[in-house]
């Protein structure tokens, strides 16, 4: 999963291979004890890694005994749901995710690019060209999926939390969707400030968010200490053989409660996988066993509280503080999600399966605090439009379930492979894990799948869309580049022209910006052609992708004198990195070259892409790859490129 970026359409598929380097958000502990540092950084995981699956009791366990797949409320029954709810805690989120996916860290990165990304850096030469472009896909697919989790996250999580005015007062009613869709709006607007500052106070309010989860379950499993009969499986196995096709469908509900989980592992280079896993285990997954605990003994002992368990455990004088912690706490888990889709778009554009989009670096210290204001204004329309459309949380639930299972089935995929071929694991050790985790996995995937038309299209058909559009603009710029080299001529044979037919050489200096590493960039030959000289120092530059999440400083560009004034330069940058040229022609200054950017011309190509070329892309493909490229953030933007100094020149590529 590696490409280059270059200007305009030139973007193409151009690894370059570099010595890993780890984020410096928890590899620098300077005056701090590492105790001390990991105990911060465990706080700080509270809001943003468990944001998401904390705000899952919201809505699971109404969803199991309340709505359109309700569930009959009798005591095997709602002992039987405990009891997936349990072991799908242990199992899938204890064990799959902080056991063994976390340990499946790019350089401290983790997330669905980072795995694949991570097999391909060594386990690409072990596996057939067809089965690595597969897992390639299935990556890509994997990244849709969560971007439509990105979408119903915010919607699900605070039309639950505000459903609780419902059980207040029945007049509140007619509010609650207009209230949250003020919520939503208000989330997003305030998006271009960035996360850091309030990101400081996530952490204690969500210590408060999750201690308050476990008191209330804790003092009804008191009062119903029957329940915790649950924790024996053999309730799971016979839930399943009474209720049969049902019990399936009720399991479809019961994978809310694992919402998050590619969250937990997407955000480990934030925080480390040590208080990731320190969180986890020290308050999170006993404060959320707490609240379903006593949310299925409230429903046990009322049946008629399975309308609203979660607000059903609130004593009525509490109950309005309990509704304004549970939105801040939904908000947080919306704003960690946002945070990721942001993050897993500037990787697609990074790795080129997403055209150019204007990306804001909303703190100088902090490595992925970024800002994104197409992405963040579709996701707005998104959510509101969602929220208007369902208006119920329950009307969500399908969808969501769909999104974050697909997504869990395709990392244990890549997983098997990273185990195999990377690690060099037994074959039968990484199938038997990988057999483990699909059995659950699949169980909830079948499950939600029998939900499609109930909300599940919604998500699917999102990421069908954002499919077709990264792997079209994969494609289109595959097909673009070997274009673009077939119509180059080596550097060796320009330099010779030069020398034998006394070419003028002009004053000044100038950036050519290359679609690869190698022969001569064709607005090069255009600006010759028009203008019969050359300026008389010459960059050529290249920019690519590696397979690691960061590159480091020393180990950026790598530059060659060719001679005659010519100098080629190779900028490598990690897939969480955004390339920006006054960095690299600082690192050339450092390197000798005395470049001064503001008395430099940079030449880009601007190409009209027609789609009656010869490949074999289908036409309405190539349309798509047009509207894409047409539409792309501007390059010398993109690249911090000084707006005074550009020099565009034009062309008419067939494709």
């Amino acid at each position: 999963m590696s490409a280059s970026s270059t200007s305009g359409a030139e973007q193409s598929p151009q690894s370059v291979s570099a010595e890993p380097v780890s984020p410096s958000l928890h590899g620098e502990s300077s005056g701090n004890s590492p105790i001390k540092r990991k105990l911060v950084l465990a706080l700080g995981a509270l809001g943003v890694v468990f944001g998401d699956i904390g705000t899952s009791p919201l809505y699971t366990v109404k969803e199991c005994f309340h709505g359109p797949h309700a569930m009959t409320i009798t005591p095997d029954n709602i002992l039987g749901v405990m009891s997936l709810i349990f072991w799908s805690l242990t199992m899938v989120v204890t064990v799959k995710y902080v056991m063994f996916i976390l340990r499946a860290d790019n350089h401290g990165e983790g997330g669905i690019y980072a795995l694949a990304a991570l097999f391909l850096s060594k386990g690409r030469n072990s596996v057939a060209p067809q089965r690595v472009n597969l897992l390639v896909l299935l990556a890509i697919f994997g990244a849709a999926l969560l971007c439509g989790e990105g979408l119903i996250t915010p919607v699900i999580s605070v039309l639950s939390a505000m459903e609780g005015l419902n059980v207040a007062t029945t007049a509140a009613e007619p509010f609650v969707l207009p209230i949250s869709c003020g919520v939503l709006l208000g989330l997003f607007l305030v998006q271009s400030q960035g996360t850091e500052r309030i990101g400081k106070i996530f952490g204690p309010i969500m210590i408060f968010w999750f201690i308050a989860l476990g008191f209330l379950g804790f003092m009804q499993v008191v009062r119903s200490p029957g329940i915790l009969a649950a924790l024996d499986p053999r309730h799971a196995v016979h839930f399943f053989a009474v209720n049969e096709l049902h019990g399936i469908v009720v399991l479809g509900s019961v994978v809310l409660c694992i919402t998050g989980c590619e969250a937990l592992y997407a955000d480990m280079g934030h925080f480390g996988r040590g208080p990731i896993r320190l969180s986890w285990v020290v308050l999170v997954f006993p404060a959320l066993l707490l609240n379903y605990l006593g949310q299925t003994a409230l429903v046990l002992e009322d049946p008629q509280a399975a309308v609203h368990p979660f607000y059903g455990l609130v004593p009525r004088l509490l109950l309005y503080p309990m509704v304004a912690l549970s939105t801040i706490a939904a908000v947080i888990a919306s704003q960690a999600m946002i945070s990721g889709v942001f993050s897993l778009m500037q990787q697609a554009i990074q790795i080129g399966y997403c055209p150019r989009l204007r990306i804001i670096h909303t703190s100088g210290e902090t490595k992925g605090q970024i800002y994104m204001p197409w992405v963040n204004s579709m996701m707005m329309i998104g959510c509101l439009g969602l929220a208007l459309a369902f208006k119920k949380s329950s009307n969500l639930a399908a969808a969501y379930g769909i999104a974050v299972t697909g997504t869990m089935c395709i990392s244990t995929l890549i997983y098997f492979y990273v185990t195999r071929y990377n690690w060099g694991w037994p074959r039968w050790r990484s199938l038997l894990l990988a057999v483990v985790f699909l059995c659950f996995d699949l169980s909830y995937f079948g499950a939600n799948l029998l939900k499609f038309f109930d909300g599940g299209w919604f998500a699917v058909s999102v990421a069908v869309f954002l499919f077709i559009m990264m792997v079209t603009w994969r494609d289109g710029r595959a097909i673009l580049r070997k274009r673009f080299e077939e119509a180059q001529v080596p550097l060796d044979v320009l330099m010779y022209d030069i020398t034998t037919y006394k070419l003028v050489r002009t004053p000044g200096t100038a950036f050519f910006l290359s679609v690869s590493p190698t022969g001569t960039p064709l607005v090069l030959l255009h600006l010759l052609k028009h203008n019969e000289a050359l300026p008389e120092r010459v960059f050529i530059l290249s920019i690519g992708t590696t397979d690691t999440p960061y590159v480091p400083r020393e180990k950026r560009l790598e530059i060659t004198d060719k001679g005659l004034g010519f100098y080629r330069i190779v900028a490598s940058y990690g897939f969480m990195e955004t390339p920006r040229m006054p960095e690299i022609i600082d690192l050339a200054n450092e390197q000798g070259m005395d470049v001064d950017s503001f008395a430099t011309s940079f030449y880009l190509g601007r190409e009209s892409l027609l789609t009656t070329g010869p490949s074999k892309m289908a036409r309405w493909r190539k349309g798509l790859f047009a509207f894409l490229s047409r539409n792309a953030w501007n390059v010398s933007t993109f690249f911090g490129i000084p707006p005074g100094r550009v020099v565009e020149l034009g062309s008419q590529v067939e494709i």
